[in-house]
């Protein structure tokens, strides 16, 4: 039987490739509703997506431009979902 496995579509931008790792990481993660992206505040999951930033950059960037990379689009990210309506206190 012939098995296929799924491929990853390319990803064509840094910041594309630096969301990639972080969710890879589990830095940060989708709003199943809405695919916002949001930030789980896991410092494991930062340190990890920093580490792979530094020790595996794409193509065409230097460790210290994928850290970097990674720190914006972190700093880009909220922890809620701007679509989704408050939790209740």
């Amino acid at each position: 039987m012939l098995m296929t496995k799924e491929r990853r579509p390319t990803i064509r931008t840094l910041r594309g490739w630096v969301i990639s790792v972080l969710q890879d990481a589990g830095a940060i993660s989708e709003c199943e509703e809405h695919g916002w992206m949001q930030d789980r505040a896991d410092p494991h999951a930062r340190a990890r997506a920093f580490d792979i930033a530094r020790q595996n950059p794409p193509a065409g960037a230097s460790p210290e431009e994928a850290a970097a990379e990674v720190r914006k689009v972190l700093d880009s990210i909220g922890d809620t979902c701007p679509e989704c309506p408050p939790h209740p206190d």
